[in-house]
C-alpha cells in the first residue's frame, strides 16, 4: 500500500480540528488535542453532555475513516503533528518559547549524534525541556533507523499543554516515551540515560532557592536557566554518555562563563561546539550552536582536538557533505577509543 504524505493526512485531520473547535468553543490547541486523542483511541469520538452533537460526530467519524494512519510511518505522523501545531501557533498566537524546534535543526542534531555514539545496547534518551517532543522524536526516529536496539525516551516539562501535545504525538507514533510534568531544575524522576538532547530555553531562572545545589548558579541574583539545565542534564547521564544541546552562539561570552567552564571541566569533556547556518535564524543575535558534552567516566576521554566549525547551508549539498565527512574523520581520530565497549 502506498504510504500517505503528511500533507495528504493534514487536510482531513485539520478539518476535524476545526469541527471540534466550533463544537467545543475551545482554543485551537485544545481542539487539536481532542482530535488527536480521538485518533489514538481508534477514531472514536468522545461525547460528553451531548457535545459534539450527533451531526458533528457523524462528520468526525467520516473524516477519521479517511485518515489511514496504519499506512503512515512514524516520521509521517510526527510531521503531521508538526503541521497541525504550526496551524495552532497561527490560530492561538502561541508564544515563541512554546514553538517547536525546527526540523532542520533536529535533523542536524540527529546526524551529529549518529556519528558520535555507538548504539550497540538498549538505549535511553532524555529531553529535560521536551515541550511538544518534536526534537526528541526526531532524534529517536533517526537513531532507530540506524540500529536494531530498542530506544526509550524520557521527557520532562513544566508546561502541561505542551506535554499534552507530546503525549498524543508519541502515542500516534507508537514511541516508547515516558513524560513527566515537573520543573526540570528540581530532582527528576527519570533513570540515568545514555544521551541527553535539549533545545535549551535562554534567560534567568526565578526560583533561587531551587538552585542552591548547583555549581553553575550565579554568584548573586538569578542564575541562567540554560546553565542550570546543562548541569542538571549531565547529572542524569551515564559515564561516557553524551549531551547535545542547542545553545546561544554567545554561550561562552557572558559574565558567568568562567563558572560554567570550570564546572564542565570537573565533570565532563567539552568535545564540540558547532555553529548552525545563519540562514536558520531570522535575527543574527538569535543564532544558535550545538554544544557537545560527554560525561567523564567509562572509556571517555578529552578529544585531542575539540570539534569546532559551522554547518554549511543545507542547500549547498557538496559543502554540507564535505563537512559531514570532516565530522566522521574527527570521530575516528578523537572518539574511536570510546566506541570500544569494555568487557565487564
Amino acid at each position: 500500500m502506498e504510504r500517505l504524505s503528511p500533507e495528504t493526512l493534514f487536510e482531513p485531520f485539520d478539518k476535524a480540528t476545526q469541527l471540534l473547535q466550533t463544537a467545543l468553543a475551545s482554543s485551537y490547541l485544545d481542539a487539536f488535542l481532542e482530535n488527536a486523542e480521538n485518533l489514538v483511541d481508534g477514531g472514536k469520538v468522545r461525547v460528553e453532555d451531548g457535545v459534539p452533537d450527533t451531526e458533528t460526530t457523524a462528520k468526525l467519524v467520516q473524516l477519521y475513516r479517511s485518515i489511514d494512519l496504519s499506512s503512515a510511518d512514524r516520521e509521517t505522523k510526527r510531521r503531521l503533528v508538526q503541521l497541525e501545531m504550526l496551524k495552532v501557533t497561527q490560530k492561538d498566537a502561541i508564544q515563541a518559547t512554546h514553538q517547536m524546534t525546527p526540523d532542520s535543526i533536529g535533523m542536524l542534531m540527529a546526524s551529529l549524534i549518529e556519528r558520535v555514539t555507538k548504539i550497540d545496547h538498549p538505549y535511553r534518551i532524555l529531553d529535560p525541556v521536551v515541550g511538544t517532543a518534536n526534537l526528541l522524536t526526531t532524534v529517536m526516529n533517526h537513531l532507530q533507523s540506524v540500529t536494531n536496539q530498542p530506544i526509550d525516551g524520557y521527557g520532562v516539562d513544566n508546561d502541561e499543554s505542551m506535554l499534552g501535545v507530546a503525549s498524543v504525538s508519541t502515542q500516534l507514533q507508537d514511541l516508547p516515551v515516558k513524560l513527566y510534568h515537573q520543573d526540570s531544575i528540581r530532582d527528576l524522576d527519570v533513570p540515568q540515560v545514555d544521551l541527553v538532547v535539549a533545545d535549551l530555553p535562554v534567560g534567568y531562572y526565578p526560583l533561587d532557592n531551587n538552585t542552591k545545589k548547583y555549581r553553575t548558579r550565579a554568584g548573586e541574583g538569578h542564575s541562567y536557566v540554560h546553565h542550570l539545565l546543562i548541569e542538571q542534564a549531565i547529572n542524569y547521564l551515564l559515564p561516557g554518555g553524551f549531551g547535545v544541546f542547542l545553545v546561544p552562539k554567545t554561550l561562552f561570552q557572558s559574565k558567568e562563563t568562567a563558572g560554567l567552564v570550570e564546572w564542565i571541566q570537573s565533570v565532563a569533556y567539552l568535545q564540540g561546539l558547532i555553529n548552525l547556518p545563519d540562514e536558520l535564524f531570522a535575527n543574527p543575535q538569535g543564532a544558535k550552536s550545538l554544544l557537545l558534552l560527554q560525561r567523564q567516566g567509562g572509556t571517555s576521554h578529552q578529544a585531542k582536538k575539540v570539534l569546532l566549525g559551522t554547518f554549511p547551508s543545507i542547500k549547498n549539498r557538496p559543502e554540507f557533505i564535505a563537512f559531514i565527512r570532516e565530522i566522521d574523520n574527527w570521530v575516528v581520530k578523537n572518539l574511536a577509543p570510546n566506541q570500544i565497549k569494555e568487557n565487564l
